[in-house]
């Protein structure tokens, strides 16, 4: 009976170590090969879509300062499909979300095709230190 109970407690404890690496996994799946942006990025992107570029850059947007990021991405399946960009600038209390491809009859991103779209944070003078972005597919 001893030893069922320790054989159990260390199979459920290797189960609990597998799901926390395979979480742990996922979280950072997705992430372009390099970017510019000087902070921790957290990536939670679909599998469905891969990012090509994630840019940020202190500029002015509508006559004000604004952060503004420039994220490509590109539709790696074979069927077309829209997707929805969230940014959360998660030390400043700040989000933003944006449709890809924005418009378009339908509007998607073709098989193979890319988009890349600029998102600014208006009224933002300086850039974010810790990012959540989530990237995922949406029905058009």
């Amino acid at each position: 009976m001893r030893f069922q109970k320790k054989a159990s407690m260390t199979t459920v404890l290797v189960l609990c170590l597998v799901g926390v690496f395979w979480l742990v996994g996922c979280a950072g799946r997705g992430a372009p090969e390099k970017t510019n942006c000087d902070a921790k990025i957290t990536w939670q992107v679909a599998k469905e879509v891969k990012l090509t570029q994630f840019d940020c850059a202190v500029g002015i947007h509508g006559g004000q300062p604004s952060l503004i990021f420039t994220v490509g991405l590109e539709n790696p399946t074979d069927k077309p499909l829209r997707y929805r960009v969230n940014i959360f600038l998660e030390d400043m209390d700040k989000a933003a979300g944006y449709l890809v491809p924005r418009k378009g009859k339908p509007p998607v991103v073709q098989p193979g095709k890319g988009a890349t779209v600029k998102i600014p944070f208006i009224g933002t003078d300086k850039e974010s230190k810790k990012i959540l972005v989530i990237v995922k597919t949406v029905s058009s």
